[in-house]
């Protein structure tokens, strides 16, 4: 691989359009696997990025439908939601050729695993992403937060000579990087995190801040908080005090307005990682508050699915 390694984003959306956005911006050999609808939109007015780093507009981007993928690439950046890997996969399976890596981007862990069945093992990197991004009415992609950042790493710890390549494509890209040894570790503490931050503001359909003023909310969030770590502990991948304490300041923070996305989708109506953030966390180990979670985000889940259903069968 080199800088110049041809690279495949599958999907468009708030993740994936941003930092393939930006690395086109940036003068990368990208192109973008997206649906119909978003191909149509892309055509019709271009991909759009409002960020505080800076606005990018960048009119007709490289794209293709999955029926219409006939090379390889060299990288292929996986930014779908969980409950869309399957599809993904199928969608993206041409573009894998003999030198192909695989860099999802996605939260857990799961995902490692049914990529590297279906793929093999050593064609699936380790990766996360830490960025707050939404796309708003008019289908532009809205950056919500400072942070805009990915690491990667082979999943061995071994800054190979694909890790280090993928590291220069994206010098120079208006976004943070990095080739890390530890990539797993940081995929775990992110996930610790994450499903503490889903947890607490879903179960209680709160902020943090909110959460923090109620009486015992911020027990209720550090509880959950060490229930997710002794679960990372038991897995061999224990979080690290320098990933601990600062986090336990964000979670007990009064007065922030931080949110996690699944609260924003259940909000929205919109489908749900459950199992992907805190089924397989429990499935992992016994956890009495991520239970209570998990039951709250099933019966959201079973709600929604009835809408649905009734919906449907109004129109028929």
């Amino acid at each position: 691989m080199n800088p110049s390694m041809r690279t495949l984003v599958v999907g468009a959306g708030a993740i994936g359009g941003y930092f393939g956005g930006r690395l086109l911006e940036a003068g990368r050999d990208v192109t973008f696997l997206v649906r119909p609808r978003r191909a149509e939109e892309l055509a019709d007015s271009g991909l759009r990025i409002r960020s505080r780093f800076g606005d990018v507009t960048i009119l007709k981007p490289p794209m293709t439908l999955a029926e219409n993928l006939r090379s390889t690439f060299d990288l292929v950046l996986l930014s779908c939601k969980a409950y869309d890997l399957a599809g993904a996969m199928v969608s993206f399976a041409p573009a894998l050729g003999p030198e192909t890596a695989i860099l999802p981007l996605l939260n857990g862990m799961r995902h490692l695993k049914v990529l590297a069945d279906r793929f093999g093992p050593d064609v699936v990197l380790g990766g996360q992403c830490l960025i707050a991004a939404t796309l708003n009415e008019k289908r532009d992609i809205v950056h919500l937060n400072d942070s805009h950042a990915v690491s990667f790493g082979e999943r061995n710890g071994a800054l190979s000579d694909r890790v280090l390549a993928i590291d220069s494509l994206m010098d120079g890209a208006r976004f943070e990087h990095r080739a890390s040894p530890n990539i797993v570790l940081e995929m775990w503490e992110k996930w610790v995190f994450l499903a503490t931050l889903a947890g607490s503001t879903c179960l209680l359909r709160a902020t943090i801040g909110d959460i923090s003023a109620a009486p015992g909310g911020s027990d209720l969030v550090l509880g959950i908080f060490e229930e997710c770590q002794s679960i990372a502990t038991a897995e061999g991948y224990p979080p690290r005090a320098s990933f601990v304490e600062p986090t336990r300041a964000i979670l007990t923070t009064k007065g922030s307005a931080l949110t996690a996305s699944m609260l924003r989708d259940i909000e929205a109506g919109a489908p749900i990682e459950a199992d992907h953030i805190i089924g397989d966390l429990l499935a992992r180990g016994a956890s009495s508050l991520l239970s209570i979670v998990y039951s709250s985000l099933k019966a959201y889940e079973a709600r929604r699915s009835r809408t649905l259903a009734a919906r449907t069968q109004q129109r028929a």
